[in-house]
Order: C-alpha cells, then structure tokens, then sequence
C-alpha cells in the first residue's frame, strides 16, 4: 500500500481489524432549522449523509446490536468502532449528548467512538463531553468541511467560514482528539488547483486524517435539482483516478486517508453511475497508484 488507509491506522491503534457500524442520534442541523440556514448542504440527502444508518428510535444498544448482526456473516471480530454519522451528532442539549455517546462507548464490543458534525456546533461543554469520552476509549471527530473555497461554500450552502474550520481543529487537538477532515472532490466549478489546494489545507491544518469523497448527485437535493438544469457536470472515472493520485502524494506522509471514494445508496443514486460499482472503482484507482507509482506526500508543497 502506497498510502496510510485507516485499516494500516486501525491495526496499529487497536491491535487487529475493526469495523465501523453506523449510528443515529436522531439529530438535525443547524443549517437545517433556520439557525445559521435552510435546506441543509446542498449535497445532503434527506438523511443527513447517513443513509446507512438505523433508525433513532431504537436505543443505541438496539442500533449496535442490529448492526453487528448485519454484518456476523461476513465478520468473526468483536471489535466495532461506533460511528454517530446522519447530520450534526453534537448539535444537541449536552445532557442528551453524553447519554447517547455513553450508552455506546461503555458497551464491550465497541473500541472507540466516531462523531460526524459541523466545526460551528463544538461549544464549550461540548469539548468537556468530548475530553471525557475520550479518557474511556478513543474518540473520533469527523469535521465536515468539503472545501477551503468561500464560493464554492456558499454555493453549496455550508453557513461557515473557514476560520471556523481551524479554531475547531485548534480546540479538538488541545484535548488530543483525532480529527478526520471530510472533503468533496468534483464539487460544481472547482477547478483541479482548487482541489488541489483543499486538499493541501488539510495536510497542514494539524488534523490526523483526511477522508476523499468522491461528489454523488443523490435524489430529493437540491444539488439534483442544480444537476438537472444542467448547471455542471459530474466527473468521469479517469478524471476522478487522476486527481485522487495527485491528492495522495500532497497529503503529508503521516496523515491517514480513511477514504478514496464513496458509494451512495443506489436507489437515490443519479450520478456519476460508474461509482456505484465500489469494488470496481477501488481497484481502478489502486492499479493507477501502483502503476504510476504514487506514494503519499510525494508533494511537500503547492
């Protein structure tokens, strides 16, 4: 492997093989309910990015159990990391937080905690929580930031500024948080240097890790509606392989990349069709690094 995956990470952290299982908090979003805005990010299907996930009315126990069975068949380890993933999993009254993620953290099977949310929904008490959760077992945050690009952010209706971004990343690292960084590569009128430069933002924001997503066109958004009218393109698997090349050798050696692609469910799934053959993509992308022989933080600089 010519890149630091999250499987390497994982090993190294805990020992052996680890697997993510999907979990709702039954939260929204502050760009959702009128607080910073409306209609969520533009991308964002109805479930908050969490397409995958149960239903929150189950108990987090019934949520964890109902995803290790769905996967027994495939998977004989007993160590799950517990991923809270549909919408802002800390944008919520404390209290309900720490019930949540304590119901999960504290069952046997699972190792560590990931927490999907937004860099403006960390208040203080919230970071008290997270300092907490994390003296018990590991603790996650996934900071949802797509691009470094105020334009392309407004037009995907993100309702922060970048220096929101950093001062989240400052204060996760002060309590010594992971921090996963999610980026979309193909979003609507952003160039390849644009990309490029996201990309290299991230490798030097002090976060621990980086999550390439490729850009799906989902049913019921408004970024469908964009799509349709015709507005933009979609990116081929070629240019897709290509840019995910360059973006593995400028993020920095020490960096894990959790993610070089995506698959969205393909019922709601209108483009690009070729992603939704995961496998396919994967091994296309992975022939083009060994082929090419890319190696990660190739690039010192751009």
């Amino acid at each position: 492997m010519n890149y630091y995956s999250a499987n390497q990470f994982f090993k190294e952290k805990f020992g052996g093989k680890v697997y993510k299982i999907s979990l709702n908090g039954g939260m929204t979003c502050p760009n959702r309910d009128g607080t910073v805005g409306t209609g969520g990010c533009t991308f964002c299907s109805q479930t908050g990015s969490g397409d995958f996930s149960p239903h929150s009315t189950l108990s987090i126990d019934k949520q964890i159990e109902a995803a290790i069975a769905r996967v027994r068949s495939k998977i004989k380890e007993d160590r799950f990391i517990g991923y809270f993933q549909s919408f802002t999993n800390t944008y919520a009254p404390v209290d309900y937080l720490e019930k949540i993620f304590m119901q999960a953290i504290r069952n046997p099977k699972i190792v560590a905690l990931s927490i999907g949310t937004r860099p403006d929904c960390l208040p203080n008490e919230v970071i008290a929580l997270l300092d907490k959760l994390n003296r018990i077992k590991p603790v996650f945050v996934e900071l949802g930031l797509q691009t470094i690009h105020e334009k392309t952010a407004e037009y995907i209706n993100r309702c922060y500024p970048l220096e929101v971004f950093d001062h989240a990343v400052k204060r996760l690292k002060a309590i010594n948080i992971n921090v996963i960084v999610h980026t979309i590569i193909g979003l609507p009128f952003e160039t390849e240097d644009m990309i490029y430069q996201t990309v290299d933002y991230v490798g030097k924001s002090g976060a621990d890790g980086i999550k390439l997503q490729l850009l799906h066109i989902l049913k019921g958004t408004e970024m469908a509606r964009q799509y349709k009218d015709g507005s933009f393109k979609t990116l081929t698997l070629e240019e897709y392989t290509h840019i995910i090349c360059k973006c593995i050798e400028i993020i920095p050696k020490n960096m894990v990349i959790h993610r070089i692609t995506g698959d969205g469910p393909k019922s709601l799934l209108i483009a690009p069709k070729w992603s939704g053959n995961k496998k396919f993509v994967l091994n296309t992308i992975n022939s083009a690094i060994d082929s090419n022989n890319i190696h990660q933080g190739n690039v010192k600089s751009i």
